[in-house]
């Protein structure tokens, strides 16, 4: 569908070492993949990306399907198909904040450019073998689902960032895996310690000290250590893990360096990330305890 993120996937599909064509006449791909690119690959690895819509010239859903089905025959090529999808609200809202208009509704209304086209793009929404829905998703967040699904596969360990956030200032949208640190005591409302983070020892002593810690880490990380092998048999080639305090300061911050040290002690390379470290310190943030 126009506007569900055919752009948004080819730069990050090319950012992945994909070489990447958009628009391209279907009537002419038998030719393109006959013809070896200058280095004599497509890409690094042979992965080619082909985007086309209703705007790609001589468009026609029935040919791009005979197309590709005579192309999967072949015993030298695998080829996936992926259809876009987004509900109509979201396109509809999506045309009216960038004042573009809809290839098929001229001097229409969006919303009925909208309903022409998945009218004539049903076939191939049915037939395809793969369908991703971007509808409430963001940039990034759609460009990691890209990443997640047709990233290289990692089948000794997959790629594993931790983060620490603070709750009242928003949850992370996209985390495979969650864990709420307030249970812990908090550093703030010890007056020494409250301009100083989770990365400076007097706050990590603090935290350790907590009768609760020692018990909720070991098993914490017991639990991650066993989960990781297993994304990664499953071809999960991404995981974020993610710690979570009230301001994103302290008891988040110092959970996630030493859940980051014990994975790196069990085999592990994860990159660490704090997204509310450099925060106010501020009272009213901190008893927001929902």
């Amino acid at each position: 569908m126009s506007g569900a993120g055919k752009s948004t996937m080819l730069k990050t599909l090319e950012d992945m070492g994909w070489e990447i064509i958009d628009n391209f006449p279907i009537r002419l791909l038998k030719g393109l993949l006959a013809t070896p690119s200058a280095a004599g690959r497509a890409s690094i690895d042979g992965r080619l990306a082909i985007g086309f819509d209703t705007r790609t010239r001589g468009f026609d859903p029935a040919s791009v399907i005979e197309t590709i089905k005579d192309l999967s025959s072949r015993d030298n090529l695998s080829i996936q198909t992926v259809f876009l999808e987004c509900s109509d609200l979201e396109l509809e809202r999506r045309y009216n904040e960038t004042r573009r208009p809809h290839p098929l509704a001229k001097d229409r209304p969006a919303i009925d450019g909208i309903a022409e086209e998945r009218d004539l793009l049903a076939p191939l929404r049915r037939w395809s073998d793969k369908l991703i829905t971007t509808s409430g998703l963001s940039v990034p967040d759609f460009a990691q689902h890209i990443r997640n699904s047709f990233g290289e596969q990692h089948a000794s360990q997959p790629i594993i960032s931790i983060s620490s956030f603070g709750f009242a200032r928003g949850m992370p949208p996209v985390a495979d895996l969650v864990f709420d640190m307030r249970f812990l005591r908090n550093p703030h409302w010890e007056e020494s310690l409250r301009p100083l983070t989770g990365q400076d020892t007097p706050v990590g002593d603090y935290v350790s000290a907590d009768i609760a810690f020692a018990e909720a880490f070991d098993r914490i990380l017991s639990m991650l250590l066993f989960l990781l092998p297993r994304y990664a048999e499953q071809g999960k080639a991404y995981v974020h893990i993610a710690f979570g305090c009230t301001g994103g300061r302290h008891r988040s911050v110092f959970t996630a360096e030493r859940i980051a040290q014990g994975l790196r002690d069990g085999g592990f390379s994860p990159s660490v990330t704090h997204r509310n470290l450099a925060s106010r310190p501020i009272d009213a943030v901190e008893n927001d305890q929902s």
